[in-house]
């Protein structure tokens, strides 16, 4: 893998620290993706590789890396396929789609060979959002380079209403089997949340100035945005949160972290996973929602002290 070629990297949206930069890279399915980076401090603790959530993009973790650079980090982030500048599916660039979940590890394949080829410093670590953790979790399941992880409001399940709930992998299953759906499910469209919704009633974040930061970033940046998914990616999404249920806990450290007012994935399940993680550390946020490296300052702080002190120990040991 070499160390790719130079791709568009929105530093005025970003707010992240000095020398950010990003570089296209082809998966070896010849999917072009999108990969950013942000310097190392000097006296380097590592390399955190952040693992974006469904409809997000390198520049919105900007102020994530600023609080790792702060505390000794330094920070790649990853546009998966069919979001952010990387490649899309579907001609319908707001439709977040693909065929199976395994398709995202190729996207890890080919970060992990352009991180060794750019010789980032060791050692590294996973700090995941949301689906990131999906999969983040899949690839902590097989060989993996990573010292420790954190998880954020992990993809664990979806909260699904209570009809739909109940007939879920039902209706997952089925709809794996007839093969590709790339229809919007009913309700949902080509707007990107932040953009249609109000912070009043939001579901991601409690602060102001955290909310209106990612609308500002879509809105000068559009081509960023993502719409809703297609049938199937819900449908893979659900059955690759089954599989991993079945699974083990991996032989790692663990700090995953979720907010007491959670209302994108389900909460049994993320208790039920880190009560089974013989390294894991699991901590509910009071007043959190959905991202919480998007909320208040002070519930940003708790979070990242708690991620770099698990990574902290973790980077001492072999």
């Amino acid at each position: 893998m070499s160390i790719g070629s130079p791709a568009p990297f929105h530093t005025g949206i970003a707010c992240g620290p000095t020398g950010g930069h990003a570089r296209w890279l082809t998966t070896h399915d010849n999917v072009t993706i999108r990969v950013g980076a942000w310097a190392s401090p000097p006296q380097t603790r590592g390399t955190v590789f952040i693992f974006t959530g469904r409809t997000e993009y390198i520049e919105k973790y900007g102020p994530a890396a600023q609080d790792l650079f702060q505390r000794g980090y330094g920070c790649v982030s990853i546009d998966w396929r069919g979001q952010g500048l990387s490649d899309r599916a579907l001609p319908d660039r707001a439709k977040g789609h693909v065929g199976h979940f395994d398709e995202y590890q190729n996207d890890t394949d080919a970060v992990l060979a352009w991180a060794h080829a750019a010789d980032l410093p060791q050692p590294w670590f996973v700090l995941a959002h949301s689906m990131g953790a999906t999969i983040a979790l899949r690839r902590l399941m097989q060989s993996h380079p990573f010292r420790a992880c954190a998880l954020s409001s992990p993809m664990l399940g979806i909260k699904l209403p209570a009809v739909l709930g109940a007939v879920e992998m039902h209706l997952a299953r089925g709809l794996s089997r007839f093969g590709p759906v790339t229809s919007y499910p009913p309700a949902m469209g080509a707007h990107a949340y932040v953009l249609r919704a109000s912070f009043k009633n939001n579901l991601l974040t409690t602060d102001k100035d955290m909310w209106d930061f990612m609308v500002m970033q879509l809105s000068e940046v559009p081509e960023l945005a993502l719409g809703a998914p297609s049938f199937s990616w819900a449908a893979e999404g659900i059955l690759e949160c089954a599989r991993l249920a079945a699974m083990p806990a991996p032989a790692l450290p663990c700090y995953c972290a979720i907010g007491t007012h959670e209302r994108v994935v389900r909460t049994d399940i993320v208790v039920r996973r880190m009560n089974d993680w013989p390294a894991g550390r699991f901590d509910q946020i009071v007043g959190a929602q959905h991202e919480i490296m998007m909320e208040t300052p002070a519930r940003r702080a708790r979070f990242f002290d708690a991620v770099c002190a698990g990574f902290d120990r973790g980077g001492q040991t072999a």
